[in-house]
């Protein structure tokens, strides 16, 4: 097969991945030039697209997005680098992890907060209670560029979709861009307000049969009710009013 030719499939993609990255600098969850948000190109050959290493959020472009394989080499005729190092943690789990379509990871601060905490994720707001039995955590074993770590990491995920990596950040997988997005939204979410109420003492805990209910029913994990298309279509539709650059 030609690597040259771009299919429809990947432009789609393409400028849906690059519209992603801008979300992400809209919503402020950037970290100078590093972390990623990868997805799978359907087909056989197991490529992604993954951001150009140098380049802010930002600045991220459809065109401009890097086609790699497992190994994190680029494929084609792409002037931009990436980081291998980096894409380590995404290739296992694309690899490793059944449906596992995209992959994000992030250094927000609520994230890396509660990513410290021994307790970790508090069940105890209306955020977290929806993530009953989809968090899974993975202890830190330093800096993610050695790719002996991977099986232990789907170890740790199995089929949990909201990751805490411990002492590090936060991640998502998912087989959809914006379910992805959906789950580590909802994810920051709840780090965020543990965060905020930790100055407050005590928290009400959410007893478990109300978490569990509150899973089946949160709306932006239901496929049958978009899969959190709805509101990625939303927040895109933001980032086009001020810079719909993303899309050349």
């Amino acid at each position: 097969m030609d690597h040259t030719v771009m299919t429809g499939e990947e432009r789609a993609l393409r400028v849906q991945l690059a519209a992603c990255y801008r979300v992400f600098h809209l919503l402020g969850w950037t970290e100078l030039i590093y972390n990623h948000i990868t997805v799978r190109i359907p087909g056989p050959e197991r490529h992604f697209l993954i951001n150009p290493f140098g380049l802010h959020y930002s600045e991220v472009k459809a065109s401009n997005l890097v086609k790699i394989d497992l190994e994190g080499l680029v494929i084609g005729d792409s002037t931009w680098p990436v980081n291998p190092a980096g894409f380590v943690l995404h290739s296992a789990i694309h690899q490793g992890v059944d449906g596992a379509h995209c992959v994000m990871h992030t250094h927000t601060t609520a994230g890396c907060a509660v990513a410290c905490s021994q307790a970790g994720l508090s069940m105890d707001n209306f955020y977290s209670a929806q993530l009953h039995d989809r968090v899974a955590y993975h202890d830190f074993e330093g800096i993610t560029v050695h790719a002996d770590e991977g099986p232990r990491v789907i170890r740790s995920i199995g089929q949990r979709p909201a990751v805490i990596l411990r002492n590090h950040g936060l991640l998502a997988w998912g087989d959809t861009l914006p379910y992805t997005f959906a789950v580590l939204w909802t994810l920051q979410r709840a780090c965020e307000i543990q965060v905020a109420g930790a100055a407050l003492g005590p928290t009400l805990p959410i007893p478990e049969a109300v978490q569990r209910k509150a899973s089946q029913d949160a709306l932006q994990f239901d496929p049958r009710r978009g899969g959190g298309r709805d509101v990625f279509a939303a927040l895109v539709r933001m980032v086009d009013r001020v810079d719909p650059t993303y899309r050349d």
